[in-house]
């Protein structure tokens, strides 16, 4: 059984906690936009979609939002302003996507490899890329994997010593070739390193440079083809981290780098910090990319994964 293969309750706790801003700025305006209300009308429509768009969901999944509750009004005939959190629950509810729960145990609890489980982290620079990539790490050595980080982010120097601090703080090996490096070169060298150790997890850092899309394509698609030549079907999982705290920049941010490569997981990072959690809902209802991971607060611990049902379960008791 994984470490994340149940959710405890103290991480209910730390989730909460962590949900604490975007909870308060949401329902406080939810509550001053019905009091005096008695039924759910267009008055209340129109304020519930400018609180949706304000708390960072994003105008195409508040648009949806709202049109499933005109639906739900026009097939009920009434609706009461009291049902309308139950009613905002089921439909928020419905749009989040997350990884397969499989998916989460594999990670962290998968059974034995003959070649080591790679993923590919990119995103840009600031979003706390390196912190989870850290976290991810001190997780996967707590479950009992072995783990080799690979610090292809060579286009500044401060990327490669943070992971290495990183590396050093979880007793995990980095490798590196130091600032200007071929990141692919890097990336090779890690893979290299893994297989000879017999690693279960290799985690490879790369750079977040967005001012030339261009560029950013070729790099990953470098990177992707050398590792190809020593493990096939690697990596295994490409993981976007964005900064949940920047709102409609990290919507933005992963529409550059879906276009740029193959993502197939999200973790949306400071949570704890922001009062636009809403964004954790538009960027899975619009890119349909499960959010595998999200993080709400510093501790090694506060990468959890996400489990819609309990996100749901916290944003609205």
């Amino acid at each position: 059984m994984g470490i994340f293969s149940f959710f405890s309750k103290e991480k209910k706790q730390d989730l909460d906690k962590g949900l604490e801003k975007t909870k308060t700025s949401f329902f406080g305006k939810l509550s001053k936009a019905i009091i005096g209300k008695s039924k759910v009308d267009d008055e209340v429509l129109d304020n519930l979609e400018e609180i949706l768009v304000t708390s960072d969901v994003g105008v195409d999944t508040t648009l949806r939002i709202i049109e499933r509750i005109q639906k739900r009004v026009s097939r009920d005939k009434f609706l009461g302003t009291a049902e309308l959190n139950q009613i905002l629950r089921e439909e928020i509810s419905g749009l989040l996507g997350e990884a397969d729960r499989s998916q989460l145990v594999e990670g962290f609890d998968f059974p034995p490899r003959e070649l080591p489980y790679v993923i590919m982290v990119v995103g840009v620079n600031g979003v706390g890329k390196t912190t989870t990539i850290g976290k991810l790490a001190y997780q996967f050595k707590a479950a009992g994997k072995s783990v080799v980080l690979g610090a292809a982010d060579t286009f500044r120097a401060a990327a490669v010593s943070q992971l290495e601090i990183w590396a050093g703080r979880v007793g995990v090996p980095c490798i590196s070739q130091g600032m200007g490096a071929d990141p692919a070169s890097v990336a090779f060298d890690t893979l290299k390193s893994a297989l000879a150790r017999k690693a279960d997890v290799v985690i490879i850092d790369t750079a977040g440079r967005l001012h030339n899309k261009i560029n950013l394509m070729n790099e990953l698609s470098k990177i992707r083809n050398v590792m190809q030549k020593l493990i096939p079907d690697a990596p295994h999982e490409v993981l976007l981290v964005l900064d949940a705290s920047t709102g409609q920049n990290a919507i933005e941010q992963a529409r550059q780098f879906t276009a740029s490569t193959e993502v197939n997981a999200l973790a949306l990072t400071k949570l704890d910090g922001t009062a636009k959690g809403g964004v954790v809902i538009g960027i899975s209802d619009q890119f349909r990319i499960p959010v595998k991971y999200i993080g709400i607060g510093e501790k090694m611990t506060d990468l959890q994964p996400f489990i819609k049902e309990e996100f749901v379960d916290s944003l609205f008791n």
